[in-house]
Parts: C-alpha cells; structure tokens; sequence
C-alpha cells in the first residue's frame, strides 16, 4: 500500500495539491509551537491541532502555516505559497480557511479518500473472508443449555 498524503482542492483562485509530509509535519510543529513557548502554553502535535482546527479552535497562525506548509509540500514554490496565504488566508476569516485546513491536516494523519490504495491490508482481506475477525478456534457457538436466568 502506498500513499502520499496529499489532497487536490479547489482552493482561492484555482486547485492545489496540498501534502504535508514529515519535513513539513516537523516544520509545522515548529510553527505552531514557538509562539506556545512564549506564552507558556503547552505544546501540541498534529492530532491536538486537528482537533482544534476541526472545532474551529485553532490560532490564526496555525490555520495560515497548515495551509502555507501543505502548498509548499504540493508543489508549490515556497514563494508562491506565501503570496497565496496573505492574499487568501490572511485576508479572509479565518473559518473559512479552518475547513482547508482541516482537510490538509487530515489528508496528512489519516489519508485521502481520493488516493488510489495499491493493495488491500492483510485485515481488509480478513474482512472480506469471514465476519469475523477472531480466528475459527475462538469463536463459540450458542449454547443449548438454558443459563442461569432462562430456568
């Protein structure tokens, strides 16, 4: 199985390939942490900060560098990514970008539903071969045998 995170949407003036991978994971958990450490806040990672994004609880940097971060690992020149960020993130509200966002980061933490999967997990076979996923010794049958409150 092979995937690489990343997420076309139709985002500002057109659609873009978003992808953060682990250079910008790590980049983003810089980002999103210095200002933290400043304020004595504690830090979070990338499923704290999917959360807060998906409840519309993030900072506003953190929406803009989730953003700016998963242009840049799309594809996107570093350059051009920032451009897009004030012109699209910082000069509209912040919710509305929360959404892509949230979308980004998903892609990054759990995949995306548009990427191909080469080959089927070894329980997604499972699956498709029995219902259930116990192996046959432990599986039991109903007793005959009336139990203690069927008397």
């Amino acid at each position: 199985m092979s995937r690489d995170a990343s997420v076309t949407l139709g985002w500002a003036d057109g659609e873009y390939r978003f992808r953060l991978a682990i250079g910008q994971l790590r980049e983003l958990q810089e980002a999103i942490n210095r200002p933290r450490v400043k304020l004595g806040a504690p830090f979070i990672g990338p499923a704290t900060l999917f959360e807060a994004l998906r409840s519309n609880d993030a900072w506003p940097h953190e929406v803009r560098e989730v953003i700016r971060l998963g242009l840049i690992g799309g594809g996107t020149k570093p350059a051009d990514a920032l451009d897009l960020v004030k012109r699209y993130v910082e000069d509209r509200p912040i919710t509305e970008s929360s959404v892509y966002a949230t979308l980004i980061l998903g892609a990054a933490l759990f995949g995306s539903e548009e990427e191909p999967l080469e080959g089927k997990s070894k329980a997604a076979k499972m699956t498709e071969t029995t219902d259930s996923p116990l192996p046959p010794s432990t599986q039991t049958e109903p007793s005959s045998e009336a139990g203690p409150l069927e008397r």
